[in-house]
C-alpha cells in the first residue's frame, strides 16, 4: 500500500500590515486560520507518532493525511499558531534553532529578512549598499566583481525578485562565512537595528514557551543549532551541531528518541543523514517541493509543500496538490 503524506512548511505567521515590518515574506494569520479550514475540509491531520509508526510499517496512514510544520522558533508561532492549532486538536512540529533561543542572537537569515524588508521599497539602494560592502571586503577575502556576484545570483524565482534573490544568495550562501556575517551585520544595524539581543527577544520563542508547547501536545524538532548549511560542514562539525540541539530539545522536553530533524536551508548530505541515524533521528524533512511517499521515499529526505501551494480560502476548490492525494 502507498503511504503519503502531505508535509507543509510554515515561516512567519502574522498580522503583517500591523506590524512594524510588513513587507516580511509570511503568511497573514487571518489567511492561515482560512487555509486550516480549507486543510480540514480535504485533509486528515495525522501526529508525529502516527508518521513513526507508519515508517515501521506498524500502522497505514490515510490518503490524505497532513502534517504542519513551522520553521525557525518565531515567536508567530507561540502567540498565533499554537492557540489556534490547540483548539482545533491539531498537532504542529516546530524546529527553533537553539542558538537564536538560547543566546538571544539573531540568525543571519532573519538578519537579512528584517533587511529586506526595513529596506522595502529602497530595494535599490540596499543592493548600493551591498555592492559597497563587497568593494570594502574585495581586497581582504579576495572577492569577485561586483558584477560577476549580480550575474551570478540576480535571477527571480517565484517568490521574490531578481534583487531580492540576489541580496539572499549572495549573504545566505555564496560568500565566505566570516565576510557573510560582517556584511550582514552592518545592513542589519543600518536598516534595522543596534540593539540585537532585545530584537531577538521580540521575534524568537523562549525556552519556557516551548516547554509549555510541548507539554500541551505540540511537537520540537531539531533545526540545528546555528541554523547553518549542514551539508557545508565537516563531520566533526555536523556532529556538534546535532549534539547541541539534542541537549537544546531534552532542556525544551521534547523527544529526543525517534526524533525529526529539519534541515535549515533544506540543506543535508550522506555524511549527515549517517550521523543522525546513529543519533537515533527517524526522520529528515527537506525543502523540495512535493508530496512526502513512505512507500518510496529516502525517510530523511521527505518533501514538503509551501504554505504557498495551497489556497488560503475556506471555500476554495481542490487545487492540483489536493487533487493528487484525493
Amino acid at each position: 500500500m502507498t503511504q503519503r503524506i502531505t508535509i507543509v512548511m510554515y515561516h512567519y505567521v502574522r498580522e503583517l500590515p500591523f506590524t512594524q515590518y510588513p513587507a516580511i515574506k509570511g503568511l497573514l494569520a487571518s489567511h492561515f486560520c482560512e487555509q486550516l479550514a480549507y486543510m480540514q475540509e480535504y485533509y486528515e491531520f495525522v501526529t508525529v507518532t502516527d508518521l513513526n509508526s507508519a515508517l515501521r510499517r506498524e500502522t497505514n496512514l490515510p490518503g490524505n493525511a497532513c502534517l504542519l510544520t513551522f520553521d525557525d522558533g518565531y515567536i508567530d508561532h507561540y502567540t498565533t499558531v499554537f492557540p489556534i492549532l490547540e483548539e482545533a486538536g491539531i498537532q504542529g512540529l516546530f524546529f527553533p534553532p537553539a542558538k537564536s533561543v538560547l543566546s538571544n542572537s539573531v540568525l543571519d537569515v532573519n538578519k537579512i529578512h528584517f533587511t529586506l524588508a526595513a529596506a522595502n521599497k529602497k530595494i535599490e539602494a540596499l543592493v548600493t549598499d551591498v555592492r559597497r560592502s563587497l568593494d570594502r571586503y574585495r581586497s581582504e577575502f579576495k572577492l569577485k566583481s561586483n558584477d560577476y556576484y549580480y550575474s551570478k545570483l540576480a535571477v527571480s524565482n517565484r517568490f521574490d525578485s531578481r534583487e531580492t534573490i540576489f541580496i539572499k544568495r549572495l549573504l545566505q550562501v555564496e560568500l565566505k562565512e566570516e565576510v557573510r556575517n560582517l556584511i550582514c551585520n552592518e545592513l542589519f544595524r543600518k536598516y534595522v537595528t543596534t540593539d540585537e539581543i532585545a530584537f531577538a527577544k521580540e521575534i524568537y520563542m523562549d525556552v519556557n514557551q516551548l516547554k509549555y508547547m510541548s507539554r500541551n501536545g505540540m511537537y520540537v524538532g531539531s533545526h540545528g543549532n546555528n541554523h547553518c548549511w549542514l551539508n557545508n560542514l565537516s563531520s566533526d562539525q555536523q556532529e556538534s551541531e546535532i549534539d547541541e540541539s539534542l541537549k537544546f530539545l531534552k532542556l525544551v522536553n521534547a523527544p529526543t528518541e525517534d526524533w525529526i530533524m529539519c534541515y535549515p536551508y533544506g540543506a543535508y548530505n550522506e555524511s549527515l543523514i549517517g550521523i543522525l541515524k546513529k543519533k537515533g533521528c527517524t526522520i529528515g524533512l527537506t525543502t523540495k517541493v512535493g508530496i512526502a511517499n513512505l512507500s518510496q521515499d529516502n525517510a530523511y529526505t521527505l518533501k514538503r509543500l509551501d504554505t504557498n501551494d495551497l489556497p488560503c480560502a475556506t471555500d476554495a476548490e481542490p487545487n492540483s496538490w489536493t487533487r493528487a492525494i484525493l
